[in-house]
């Protein structure tokens, strides 16, 4: 939203005109232009002299003095408070003060008995009062909402010292006490990070913060337990190899936050995780420009512009012909739909638009504005009309770039499929912990040659899907997933080479678990970006359906007495949001699971959908969202979800009857028999009684943990499933991505995409005009605290 056309006087040509960049400040001015335009309408109606008219235009004035002098004392409070601002504030202050005082005295109309003149006989007058108001007050705001920057950035300069003395320390009981006030310090980043993130209004800059929050909030784990490792380990080279990445990563994540919140830094067209050509943008700038040639005709320079556009296209087409991944037919439709797409933009550039009987009718050749049999017409020559043939070229070339731009996008989603299918990544990690605790160095080169071809083809897979991001939310979080596989992938191998140099280590063993989690957890976001992907690709949203389980108003069962309801109190109501989050993130793990599945009507993966979308419709009551509106609605919910689980249960020991014995087998068997206990107690909770708001804050807290605890060990025991069925071609299903073109969406990530709203809830009113203008930051709200919190 930039104030200069309706927000600001006029520019002149060294002003810079205001650009609003976060919600709460746009959210602040809606009552302001609403009061404003009120005046406007009033002077453009040229309504006569009334005593009541006069009376109606003097209130609303002196409401928006009124309103704009009580504005002005509360910034100028702020600027008291802060030194670096205060003059800034103060100018700022003056400026709407001054319009605020010009409002009241445009609108102090007095009413004459007899008076026939208008009410307001300037009419620019108060255009140029309110654009001065609107104009001054956002300067006000905006200079406020430096104090909220500069506490996120003095934050994040508390959690880069820390990391300073963090890497210097030597004594393992100096680090703990190091680490216990850096995880003070990341919490309170967390907090502030992912309210500025809500605030965002730019997509991108919303997708970058998440993304930046992201690394932190996995780093934070790999920094603890590498620093460990490597304290306990101080002459192991891989060890301090491992540790001095995990820095290097977090810093590089705390700069790329200071980047967003730093004023217009996501604008910037040199801007590192943008720089990359995207073909999608280029492929839709390519066909704007044909499309526009009906209007413009084929003029020398468009001809030019045109081929270059085309050959930068081809270029970039050659990163998916050049994949070593790649299969040959693919290969081969991509080279012959290039040449197409050459040979029919050389048609169109071949039409002669020279024709003074096309020039007539440029701005009426599209085929719906023609008379009929006019695309029968010819020339003396006998040669079709110049109309027609430019209207075919264009038809022709956009649809051979359609053609071109659908191959490259099964192209890379079929490449994707085959890395999910094969599911390597779950047999690779667990030979490389069994290989470090034995300490067999030969067998963990192996294997870690392995798992660097196998980084290469995802590597592969994320620069072929960024070209086919349909937006730049997507654009950046497959950029992020690149740089994610290419900073763990090492990391995972030092820390594997770690252990294996010291294979009694307990330490050295649970830090290569971290990373081993890690990676599995990247893996799957990078599965649910595959399939936002391709939604965003076949015009489907994606969005996750609710498990309507519960009994419905009039039926049988049901009553129709109200339950009153519990007010939690803020301590309460954080707990209950932050168990709610953690849920989702088990929901978004589990729904990647299942994904991987081709068969959609597989009992294991829809008995675990079923699982899923109750969990989810209980997350979304942490929020005061969805379907279910009472404690008593939360509570039946879950003892479906334990009735199904119980379901899951005995479907999946009728599977696991057909898989060899051996290690998947007692793996699967293992999680398996967590299930009727987690339900057994999921149950025993719902139906126990209970009085007192206490009583049932307590009910409800024990009934999300033990959904959380349940909807884990499913996300397990699905995996292990997956893989046992690809492993020993058991009937179930083994193509995991190409369902996605066809069935039902899974739920979207936690994650901030793709049009910014997940991962980080809107903000409610308390970040708005009120609470921006007061002496601390915008206040985090309750549904805000998020999985980074769990350090």
């Amino acid at each position: 939203m930039a104030a200069s056309p309706e927000g600001s006087g006029p520019t002149t040509p060294t002003s810079k005109p205001l650009e609003i960049r976060t919600k709460s400040v746009e959210q602040t001015l809606v009552p302001l232009v609403t009061q404003i335009t009120t005046l406007v309408n009033h002077q453009e109606k040229r309504i006569r002299r009334t005593e009541k008219a006069c009376r109606a235009v003097q209130r609303v004035g002196e409401a928006v003095s009124l309103a704009v002098d009580r504005f002005v004392t509360v910034g100028q409070a702020i600027g008291d408070q802060n030194q670096e601002i205060r003059q800034e504030m103060y100018d700022a202050c003056q400026e709407a003060r001054a319009a605020g005082d010009s409002i009241a005295t445009i609108t102090n109309v007095q009413y004459q008995p007899g008076d026939e003149e208008l009410l307001f006989k300037d009419k620019s007058q108060m255009v140029r009062a309110a654009r001065a108001l609107l104009s001054s007050v956002t300067k006000v705001l905006m200079v406020a909402d430096k104090v909220t920057v500069k506490q996120l950035l003095c934050a994040k300069d508390k959690v880069l010292s820390s990391l300073v003395n963090l890497e210097e320390v030597s004594h393992f009981s100096e680090f703990v006490q190091l680490f216990s006030q850096f995880g003070t310090e990341m919490v309170e980043l967390a907090h502030l990070s992912g309210d500025r993130q809500a605030d965002l209004k730019d997509e991108r800059a919303r997708a970058k913060m998440g993304a930046a929050r992201a690394v932190l909030e996995r780093s934070t784990m790999m920094l603890l337990t590498s620093s460990k490792t490597c304290l306990r380990h101080p002459d192991c080279d891989p060890a301090i190899h491992n540790r001095t990445s995990v820095f290097q990563q977090m810093r590089e994540a705390l700069s790329a936050m200071e980047r967003v919140v730093t004023e217009g830094s996501w604008l910037q067209d040199d801007d590192s995780l943008m720089s990359p050509v995207c073909l999608h943008s280029v492929v839709k700038q390519f066909e704007d420009a044909v499309e526009r040639t009906r209007v413009t005709l084929v003029q020398p320079t468009d001809k030019e512009k045109l081929q270059d556009s085309l050959e930068v296209i081809i270029d970039q087409a050659n990163d998916f012909t050049d994949s070593a991944y790649t299969s040959h037919e693919h290969r081969e439709k991509i080279l012959a739909l290039c040449d197409n797409a050459r040979m029919e933009l050389q048609a169109l550039l071949q039409v002669d638009t020279n024709n003074p009987f096309s020039r007539r009718r440029r701005l009426h050749m599209h085929p719906a504005f023609l008379p009929p049999g006019l695309w029968n017409r010819k020339d003396q020559g006998g040669k079709l009309d110049t109309t027609e043939e430019l209207e075919t070229a264009i038809i022709k070339t956009c649809k051979s770039m359609k053609e071109l731009k659908k191959q490259l996008q099964n192209t890379a989603l079929d490449q994707a499929s085959e890395i999910f299918k094969t599911n390597e990544d779950h047999d690779i990690l667990s030979t490389l912990k069994l290989s470090g605790t034995q300490g067999d160095a030969d067998r963990m080169e192996e294997y870690c040659g392995k798992f660097a071809e196998h980084s290469e083809q995802l590597i592969e897979a994320c620069r072929l899907l960024r070209h086919i991001a349909g937006n730049d939310p997507l654009y950046i979080t497959a950029c992020h997933a690149d740089s994610c596989i290419r900073n763990l992938s090492p990391q995972l191998v030092t820390a594997a080479q770690t252990l294996v140099a010291n294979p009694a280590s307990k330490i050295a063993r649970e830090n290569l678990d971290v990373f081993c989690d890690a990676w599995e957890s990247q893996i799957n976001e990078m599965s649910v970006l595959v399939k936002e992907i391709n939604d965003f690709c076949s015009g489907r949203k994606g969005e996750k359906t609710v498990y309507l389980s519960l009994p419905r108003p009039g039926k049988h069962g049901t009553t129709l007495k109200t339950i009153k309801p519990v007010k939690l109190d803020a301590e309460e109501q954080a707990k209950i949001a932050k168990l709610g989050l953690e849920m989702k993130l088990m929901t978004s793990e589990l729904d990647a699971e299942t994904e991987k599945w081709e068969d959609p009507d597989n009992d294991i993966v829809k008995k675990a959908q079923n699982m899923s979308s109750m969990s989810y419709s209980m997350y979304l009551f942490t929020r005061g969202e969805g379907p279910l509106k009472t404690t008593q609605d939360l509570f039946s919910q879950a003892e479906h979800f334990a009735e199904e689980g119980n379901k899951l249960f005995k479907t999946v020991k009728d599977f696991s009857e057909d898989i060899p014995d051996g290690v998947h087998k007692a793996e699967l068997l293992a999680h398996l028999d967590k299930i009727p206990t987690f339900c057994q107690q999921l149950n025993f909770t719902c139906k126990s009684p209970t009085v007192g708001k206490q009583a049932t804050f307590t009910k409800v807290d024990s009934a999300i943990q033990e959904t959380k605890n349940l909807m884990n060990t499913v996300a397990k025991v699905v995996t292990t499933c997956f893989t046992a069925a690809t492993k020993y071609n058991l009937d179930t299903g083994s193509s995991p991505v190409n369902r996605w073109r066809s069935g039902p969406p899974p739920p979207m990530d936690i994650r901030t995409r793709r049009n910014g709203e997940e991962g980080t809830p809107p903000h409610t009113q308390e970040t708005r005009m009120n609470s921006l203008l007061r002496s601390k930051a915008v206040q985090q709200p309750i549904q805000t605290i998020n999985a980074f919190e769990r350090i």
